[in-house]
């Protein structure tokens, strides 16, 4: 036998199980939470208890949930009631979605994730449509520039006057733009998101936050503005949330 032809073969199995051994141990030191992501990309869904963190965001094993083609009210935002004064719809939408999830199994459908890098999801509970329940039920808009799956469900809560519909509200993109335009005329270099060291982590906050105001940027203690989202995420900071 030609002896570079039985060196090929003596040596072929030794670098196989060579080979073998490489893969194990990559797969040994990938990340849970990586392997988690990587299942949420092959599937196109998530599933589990999910932590509010708004009334249009979930999170579900360390993974945000952006809850497709809805537009809820912003935390710190009230809307008009019926005949007179206003409410805190804003609080009242995440409370509702709370209630929606308490205690329950969220399953999430992927439509891809937005430019912060949260998932784009529908999401169910016992079958049920959490997004078109929150349109319908008034904790919502049907967040138009970006999809027209809720409109529906938007005239039914319309017609009926329940939630935001029952006075004058402002739309929660409108009820950003203004808030955003107003605080980054005083922020440094017109970024202004604030990074707030707390004793449960590094957390951010809108300018629409209902802490907005009450958060003073200590940069002795690691605080910091961001001039972006994904720009405070990448970092490793995460938003404040209502649990």
């Amino acid at each position: 036998m030609n002896r570079y032809l039985k060196k090929w073969i003596y040596r072929r199995p030794v670098a196989s199980a060579l080979a073998g051994v490489v893969a194990l141990g990559l797969l040994s030191v990938i990340p849970p939470r990586e392997t988690a992501a990587r299942s949420v990309a092959e599937h196109g869904a998530l599933s589990g208890r999910a932590r509010v963190i708004d009334g249009d965001t979930l999170e579900i094993d360390g993974r945000h949930i952006r809850l497709e083609g809805i537009d809820a009210p912003e935390m710190g935002q009230t809307c008009g009631r019926r005949l007179i004064g206003s409410w805190k719809c804003g609080s009242a939408a995440a409370d509702r979605l709370a209630a929606l999830v308490a205690k329950r199994s969220v399953n999430c459908e992927s439509r891809g994730d937005d430019k912060y890098g949260r998932m784009l999801g529908i999401c169910f509970v016992d079958g049920n449509d959490i997004n078109a329940q929150m349109v319908r039920e008034g904790y919502a808009w049907a967040f138009v520039k970006y999809s027209q799956t809720y409109v529906q469900q938007e005239g039914t809560a319309r017609t009926q006057r329940v939630g935001i519909w029952q006075g004058d509200a402002e739309p929660a993109w409108v009820y950003r733009e203004k808030r955003w335009a107003g605080a980054e005329q005083a922020a440094p270099q017109g970024c202004a998101i604030k990074g707030n060291v707390t004793e449960h982590g590094h957390i951010y906050h809108m300018p629409w936050s209902p802490w907005y105001g009450k958060v003073k940027i200590e940069a002795t203690k690691g605080e910091r503005w961001f001039c972006s989202e994904s720009e405070a995420a990448a970092a490793g900071w995460r938003p404040a949330s209502v649990q």
